[in-house]
């Protein structure tokens, strides 16, 4: 195996695939090289003489600037470098459109079509919560409805969607949170859902009822507690009523066209932006290619690499709307007194990420190279086939909860440091290393550390036939180990 990797011809820096000793001397592209210190495992060396000011290359790309001489063969990471990166910036369109394209194969998977014709991968019971405080009845709720079915029956999985929200929220804040629990109630993986209400929130249930709009009545029932004399008697009886309309349902061929994926990333390390991510991004242009979707987000892990998604805008209009959700992502940071570049995380720097730069060209790769279509904002359904960019914050769980709302029936979810975590959808949990892969197969769903060894495209056919499967009804490993959470975007005053 190879010591280094170089991303891009332009690179002034190649990545350690394994950690190099001092003194070592290494033949890198015809390069003698001595590691003036050890460089781990996933970070950075440089190739060349690189003086103070300097820019730092890689992916083709600046990732920082130096911060004092860095001769050939040193490490170089957070101790001498430092971002590019300041406020809001004006951009301009300068369209870069080459999309990979893959051939139409006809590929299906087993899902539940829909009354309103959408697909869902999966027959999920929920219990919606309108506010936190009825968290734990409807917790009680649930272990009472397994008592009765312990076999779950017609559902695949039955999760109670708790959040500490719903009541004491203003403005903006409040109606986020309203927004994401009324897409919940009408996510295609759902085969059934409660909405449980207390009585006295600002998350008034039969206002939330109205602002549902259209509905199946036979899928969709409402309780509130301070209404009847006993809240788990009269649950119960809504859940059975829940259990019959859904018992029938059968898995059919659905066309993957109607497939929607959700990309994320999460505990990254330095071979984020050289396997996982760059499998995702494959993924999403054979799923685009077959009519499928695909939705990035993390707005504050594309600062950096915003002009490479504003250059694939398939129009002005989309240019717009992504210079807009970014500088309005700059600006939220802003106003809060933070700087827009605090960012990576500890983690992500014992990994080999040296800046936000470094990690958003490495996070954006996820994304492919397919048009950009459209721009969503938080708490915004899906309304095109193709890539959309989403608004969110890199918080794994309140990012991974925006996508599964926005009604991807799955997000691929890469890392190299490992997480339990799973969204209230399936959650592919895709390593970005072998040792990661084979230390938590508990967590882990895919090895995406393969690549290193593997043509790209052998590695893409797995994950594909993977991805089918799991659609078709095997479980994830976050469905195993009975792990579905949701996380709201709070912004504002609590009352």
């Amino acid at each position: 195996m190879q010591r280094l990797m170089k991303m891009n011809a332009r690179d002034n820096v190649a990545v350690a695939l394994q950690p190099i000793e001092a003194g070592e001397s290494l033949e890198f592209q015809g390069l003698q090289l001595l590691a003036n210190q050890a460089v781990p495992q996933g970070h950075k060396m440089a190739l060349q003489p690189i003086a103070a000011d300097q820019d730092i290359i890689k992916y083709g790309y600046p990732i920082s600037h130096a911060t004092l001489d860095i001769a050939a063969g040193d490490w170089v990471h957070t101790h001498n470098v430092k971002t590019n990166l300041a406020g809001t910036e004006q951009y301009e369109y300068v369209p870069d459109l080459q999309p990979v394209t893959y051939p139409k194969r006809n590929l299906t998977f087993e899902g539940y079509v829909r009354a309103n014709g959408k697909a869902g991968i999966r027959n999920d019971l929920y219990i919606v919560p309108t506010v936190g405080c009825v968290n734990g009845i409807s917790e009680l709720l649930i272990s009472a409805f397994k008592a009765e079915h312990p076999d779950l029956g017609a559902f695949d999985n039955i999760t109670v969607l708790k959040h500490p929200y719903g009541c004491s929220q203003l403005g903006d804040d409040h109606q986020m949170t309203r927004s994401i629990l009324l897409d919940i109630v009408k996510h295609p993986n759902a085969g059934g859902v409660l909405v449980m209400g207390l009585g006295c929130e600002n998350n008034i249930v039969a206002e939330f009822r109205e602002r549902l709009g259209d509905y199946d009545e036979k899928r969709v029932k409402f309780l509130v507690a301070q209404e009847v004399e006993d809240e788990l008697e009269a649950g119960l009886k809504l859940l059975e009523e829940l259990y019959e309309a859904a018992k029938y349902d059968r898995r059919e061929p659905v066309p993957l066209s109607e497939l929607n994926v959700g990309l994320k990333c999460g505990g990254s390390d330095g071979f984020s932006g050289i396997t996982a991510n760059p499998l995702l991004g494959a993924f999403s242009d054979f799923l685009i290619s077959q009519g499928g979707s695909t939705i990035l987000t993390e707005v504050p892990e594309m600062f950096g690499a915003e002009k490479m998604l504003m250059a694939r805008a398939e129009n002005q209009e989309v240019f717009e709307q992504i210079v807009s959700l970014i500088n309005d992502f700059k600006q939220y940071f802003l106003s809060y007194g933070e700087p827009v570049y605090e960012n990576p995380s500890p983690g992500n720097k014992a990994g080999g990420i040296s800046t936000l730069e470094d990690k958003s060209l490495g996070c954006t790769q996820k994304a492919g190279t397919a048009p950009v279509v459209d721009v969503l904002q938080y708490g915004e359904k899906l309304r095109k086939k193709g890539l959309s960019l989403l608004q969110a914050p890199g918080n794994d769980l309140v990012a991974s909860s925006a996508l599964a709302a926005a009604d991807c029936q799955l997000v691929l979810f890469t890392t190299g440091r490992g997480t339990p975590f799973g969204s209230f959808v399936p959650t592919v949990k895709v390593a970005t290393n072998e040792q990661l892969f084979k230390r938590k197969q508990h967590w882990m769903d895919f090895n995406a550390g393969t690549v290193l060894e593997t043509p790209m495209q052998e590695v893409l056919e797995q994950f594909i036939a993977d991805i089918i499967d799991i659609a078709s009804g095997r479980k994830t490993q976050n469905e195993q180990n009975e792990v579905r959470e949701l996380a709201i975007f709070k912004t504002g005053v609590t009352l």
